[in-house]
């Protein structure tokens, strides 16, 4: 299964519009939050199931954080404020293992991580609109067939 993954959009439709051309080949598109209705746009124009949750920009009432099964991988969706992930990935790993997950999927730093520890895969797809820490213009495309492969996408 085909997974493309963004977050931190921030409403910049000029770099969602571009993330846009890649997401079309996905099978499910997930959206770390800030901002939320970034996620319903997405899935308007694609007509692809997209998961999307609050993140500490978002005010809509909607879930902020979401646990759910992909080809044998249970996964965890949230932005990551709640957990402290600018400091350290402790709260969100202790987490994951409340919860059973083997990938926990963030934003809120809009730096990306793809970072494994423990057998849990964090995954962190930066930031199309405001990248930080001398990243790119970046999300991730996951690709789950058995194994778990993660491609970077850099928007120029």
């Amino acid at each position: 299964m085909k997974i493309g993954i963004i977050g931190d959009t921030h409403r910049n439709y000029k770099y969602i519009d571009k993330a846009i051309q890649y997401l079309k080949e996905c099978e499910l598109i997930l959206h770390t939050g800030d901002n939320f209705q970034d996620s319903n746009y997405i899935h308007k124009v694609t007509g692809i199931d997209t998961l999307g949750i609050k993140g500490n920009c978002d005010f809509e009432n909607v879930e902020d954080e979401i646990v759910f099964d992909v080809e044998g991988y249970r996964i965890l969706l949230c932005h990551g404020h709640k957990y402290d992930i600018k400091h350290s990935l402790k709260s969100i790993k202790r987490r994951a293992l409340e919860l059973n997950v083997n990938i926990v999927i963030f934003g809120h730093s809009h730096i990306p991580l793809n970072y494994k520890k423990d057998d849990i895969l964090f995954l962190n797809p930066g930031s199309i609109a405001l990248p930080r820490g001398n990243s790119s213009r970046q999300f991730i495309m996951m690709n789950i067939d058995g194994i778990v492969d993660i491609q970077e996408i850099i928007l120029n």
